[in-house]
This record gives structure tokens, sequence and C-alpha cells, in this order.
């Protein structure tokens, strides 16, 4: 498997770039994990501070939004491509923005993982990535 994605303040990677006819050309992804020239998940990496309030309401709205576009587009084209969600910083202390982020995961179950740095090599397993559901 490969991972392939931006390396400090480089340029997004546009959807575009991964699925030539994605809906929404623009969307920006920071990284794409593949096996061979298959996509099995693509991610948004961010950190979130301590401010809350707007931050927090920005961040997993725009997610969800994120989340429902891309995922009604793997499901009208088949594919098993999962989602993730990588967030890291003290904002999450908040509870409330954490638990904005499970209910991300638990509305689109088996397609979209939400966690933080320390949870990468824990959660994300080659059996989720190659799930066929």
């Amino acid at each position: 498997m490969q991972i392939v994605g931006i390396e400090r303040a480089g340029k997004d990677i546009l959807m575009k770039e991964v699925f030539a006819d994605y809906p929404n050309p623009n969307r920006p992804i920071d990284f794409v994990i593949k096996d061979k020239n298959e996509i099995l998940a693509v991610g948004l990496a961010r950190y979130d501070s301590d401010r809350g309030g707007a931050q927090e309401d920005d961040r997993t709205g725009g997610y969800a939004n994120c989340a429902n576009e891309f995922l009604t587009y793997t499901k009208k084209k088949g594919l098993k491509t999962r989602l993730l969600f990588v967030n890291d910083g003290p904002g999450l202390l908040l509870g409330s923005m954490w638990n904005d982020y499970a209910t991300l995961e638990s509305n689109w179950k088996g397609k979209v993982m939400v966690l933080t740095l320390r949870m990468v090599t824990e959660r994300i397993t080659k059996e989720w990535l190659n799930a066929k559901t």
C-alpha cells in the first residue's frame, strides 16, 4: 500500500486528480491510500485548536458535507473507497467536538473513520481498508 499526500504546507490534492469524474472536482483532500491502482481511502488531516465555537461548527459541518458528497459518489459508482478524518490538537478535549466527529463515523458505519494521530496504527487496518461493503 502507498500513502500519497501533501508535505508540510504543500498544495492540496484535488478530487479531480483522484477521480476524474468527481462531481466537485476542486474538493481538496490531504492524502490518498492506495494499493497498486485501487484507491482504498481518501482523507483529511486537521489540527484543531482549543478555540471551539465557530471553528468547531465549521469543521464538523464541513466534514459532514464532505462525507455526504463523497459517499454518495462512491455508492453511485459502486466503489468501496473509505473516508478518513484525522484530527489532532487540544480542541478535541472540548468533548462536544469529538462527539460530533464520532457521530459522523456512526452515521456512515464502516465507510468513515475519525481518529487522532495516536489512533492511526491501532484503528486503520488492512481489513477495514479492504472490506467489501
